[in-house]
């Protein structure tokens, strides 16, 4: 094996974002629609709708007649079948539903959790891009890696477990979230650990509690790769920036997609690996019409499988209600794929005098002002969003050792650059610091403060 080369896959990998694989994926989805039809009732169901027969597809821009299908759709599906979930997995994976191996799910914070059924037939696929992944973040064979994403029920938890069975010489740690943060740094330097995977929310808490913990700053425990996902903050700068200080590690974020950095030391997003078996649309969320992917445009992030293959990943025009920036021009660190990044979650997005505002901006905000922050903050609604009379309110952690004459000072310097940086004029509530509860999983930041 050379262990030099580029990419995991040197035959694919280094075609993605090319004509060359525009034209594979073209003919790959054509040659795969009829079966797609056949063997997914909801791809039937949706393509009848739309009137859209197989034999009418003669290219990937006839997707654009069948409309996007997200949460919205999906809560209508569960209310439409009676909240029975034997009921959805066949509408979703048809006979695929037989070959379920392992059932992950969403957590389920804002309704009815999602399914994210694992079948035996998708496991070689997960595998293969799990490779691609772990590959460019530099994982080798001999490292040890620390799987701390929640293990019960998420999607990046058991089932990342038995898509890392095909990387070759690795060892793995599956200690979990549910462990906590005490136990992941015990076990960690018991037995070893040069990869950590696991939400920022966890990488920032074991930063705070290190120190306690292990008796040093959380750079004693050796990691030299962090790959975060399942919420924002590994692309956001000062939160980049912090953790990868800290732990003397270089930072990697992945998820909301087929999609991981790259190692260059300014972030350019998460280069899409996935050009071969997923097809990736950019939508306008309020139209429903296609984004040009060209620098610098944003919209929904839109996924249509190119085979049958895989049960419930073989899907057409679904999104995960995620706002994706787009980049196609080379990057610099010189690797394959175009990239997004990802600008908020249409189920977190807040109107605030027509502004539309993302709880992972006000955390980039947030963040900047560290130690003089902890970065920990909350958005307190008092009626349900999107729609907020201003001013927005915000519950913000100083800094531990910010001495309190200090604090008119900061009040005044966050104000300002949330004016700046996203155009609000927020109510600040200062409290003091380890106020708001930490998460080892995803973190909450709306309280919703209407439901109390």
């Amino acid at each position: 094996m050379d262990l030099d080369r580029p990419y995991w896959n040197m035959e694919v990998e280094p075609k993605f974002n090319t004509p060359e694989m525009r034209q594979m994926q073209n003919d790959l989805f054509v040659a795969n629609i009829q079966s797609m039809y056949d063997k997914i009732p909801l791809n039937k169901k949706r393509m009848d709708e739309a009137g859209l027969r197989p034999s009418d597809v003669k290219s990937l821009d006839d997707l654009q007649k069948i409309p996007v299908y997200g949460q919205p759709q999906m809560r209508e599906l569960i209310a439409e079948v009676g909240f029975d979930m034997q009921k959805i997995l066949e509408m979703t994976m048809g006979e695929g539903v037989n070959d379920i191996y392992v059932m992950a799910a969403t957590s389920g914070t804002t309704g009815m959790p999602t399914p994210y059924p694992v079948t035996r037939g998708g496991l070689p696929g997960m595998r293969e891009i799990n490779n691609r992944m772990l590959w460019r973040c530099g994982v080798r064979p001999g490292d040890t890696l620390v799987l701390a994403f929640g293990l019960s029920m998420f999607l990046a938890g058991s089932p990342t477990l038995l898509a890392l069975e095909d990387f070759p010489g690795i060892t793995i740690l599956p200690v979990g979230a549910e462990a906590g943060t005490t136990r992941i740094m015990n076990f960690s330097r018991l037995f070893g650990g040069d990869v950590l995977m696991c939400t920022p929310s966890l990488a920032l808490h074991m930063i705070e509690k290190a120190p306690d913990v292990i008796g040093d700053s959380v750079k004693a425990l050796g990691y030299k790769i962090l790959l975060c996902g399942a919420e924002p903050g590994a692309g956001i700068p000062e939160v980049r920036k912090r953790i990868e200080t800290e732990y003397g590690a270089k930072l990697f974020d992945a998820g909301a997609g087929l999609g991981v950095s790259c190692d260059y030391p300014e972030y350019q997003g998460m280069h899409w690996i996935g050009d071969d078996v997923v097809y990736y649309e950019l939508v306008d969320p309020d139209t429903g019409k296609n984004v040009p992917l060209e620098d610098g445009n944003t919209g929904l992030g839109v996924f249509t499988s190119l085979t049958a293959q895989g049960g419930a990943l073989a899907g057409i025009r679904l999104t995960m209600g995620d706002v994706h920036q787009v980049f196609v021009s080379p990057c610099p660190c010189g690797q394959s794929g175009f990239r997004y990044k990802i600008v908020g979650r249409t189920d977190d997005m807040l109107k605030i005098k027509g502004v539309m505002v993302y709880p992972a901006q006000i955390k980039d905000v947030v963040e900047s002002f560290a130690p003089r922050t902890t970065g920990a903050f909350r958005i307190l609604l008092d009626e349900p969003p999107p729609r907020v009379v201003p001013p927005v309110k915000l519950r913000i952690e100083f800094g531990k050792d910010l001495g309190k004459g200090d604090l008119e000072q900061l009040h005044k310097e966050v104000e300002e650059k949330m004016h700046q940086a996203v155009k609000i004029r927020p109510q600040i509530e200062w409290v003091e610091p380890d106020t708001l509860e930490r998460s080892d999983k995803k973190t909450q930041y709306i309280e919703k403060l209407y439901e109390k």
